[in-house]
């Protein structure tokens, strides 16, 4: 385990706001011995989605639930062994593995990329993203609009001096948007359209034809060989809601609103930006996995290239 990992259980438990918050089911068909996997998740996440969809409760899979502000506390509970599986967005996924955590994907949703996005204050002058050369923007270090970040400057010919990045987390990047400290914040899901919504932000970019659009469930390799039964089924209900959610929007957008709080219109035009499938981790996924960590290579933000073929499981999503 490496320094930037090396946290104690302790530590990941406090940066998670809802750690071991309690099983998804209080009670059901499941013996008292049956196993429960522990599933991490952001706020309007897994299980949101597995809950509005109730297809847990015709299930006798036991989960325990805990809940992140982000993908890398997240990312550092699974290093930690603090849970068992979570759901996390290529960019981290790509940061942990060159950390050396003992993690590897086990499934794998596709979007547009629409529901990463780079906003400004709607006055602001800026029109593309050339335009915020020697400006600031705020993110979260290693996530997913870190990397739209980085994108969007290298197809726009900047070099890395022409930016400068603020690495915080959501809600201070939303506090520092709203009060004019950062000119733009990448930021990702429902905090894009709360920042149209309530900071009177408007989208300069999103995601499309930047990124891969790729996210997993990512599992410790303790869990993938005590736990492939309790894996391989939460899998395949994760991969059933997913299907569940697009057919049904409008249900999944009440719900979702319920669990996060926001409004009906900011839950469902997040939906709408997601608009998350499930995909089997096969060669197309490696390959644009690659792709991701190749950027941060060339960024020089990850030490060196690293070849993506051993952070997948294949096994568990067919």
């Amino acid at each position: 385990m490496t320094n930037l990992h090396r946290r104690s259980v302790a530590a990941a438990l406090l940066a998670a706001p809802v750690l071991l918050s309690g099983r998804a089911r209080a009670q059901g068909t499941s013996s008292p011995g049956t196993t429960v996997l522990r599933v991490g998740d952001q706020k309007g996440g897994a299980q949101s989605l597995i809950a509005a969809s109730g297809l847990l409760e015709k299930s006798d899979l036991r989960i325990e639930w805990s809940q992140f502000a982000a993908a890398a506390p997240l990312a550092e509970a699974l290093n930690a062994g603090a849970i068992d599986v979570g759901g996390i967005g290529d960019a981290p996924f790509a940061f942990a593995r060159a950390a050396g955590a003992p993690i590897r994907a086990v499934g794998a949703t596709r979007s547009s990329g629409g529901s990463t996005a780079l906003v400004v204050r709607r006055d602001a002058p800026y029109r593309s993203f050339a335009d915020l050369k020697g400006r600031t923007i705020g993110t979260g270090k290693g996530s997913v609009g870190h990397f739209l970040i980085l994108a969007a400057r290298e197809k726009a010919g900047l070099a890395a001096s022409d930016i400068r990045i603020a690495f915080l987390s959501p809600s201070e990047a939303k506090a520092a948007f709203a009060s004019g400290q950062i000119d733009a914040w990448s930021t990702w899901s429902q905090y894009v359209h709360l920042a149209v919504a309530e900071d009177g932000a408007r989208i300069l970019l999103d995601g499309q034809g930047l990124m891969s659009g790729l996210s997993f469930q990512v599992a410790t390799e303790s869990a993938i060989a005590a736990k492939p039964r309790e894996l391989r089924r939460f899998i395949a209900l994760w991969s059933e809601a997913l299907r569940w959610g697009n057919s049904n929007l409008d249900l999944y957008a009440a719900a979702w609103a319920r669990e996060t709080g926001v409004s009906a219109a900011v839950a469902r035009a997040t939906l709408d930006a997601r608009g998350f499938t499930p995909a089997p981790i096969d060669a197309s996924v490696i390959a644009a996995q690659q792709r991701t960590v190749d950027l941060y290579a060339r960024e020089r933000i990850l030490r060196a290239r690293y070849d993506v073929g051993s952070s997948f499981d294949p096994g568990f999503s067919a």
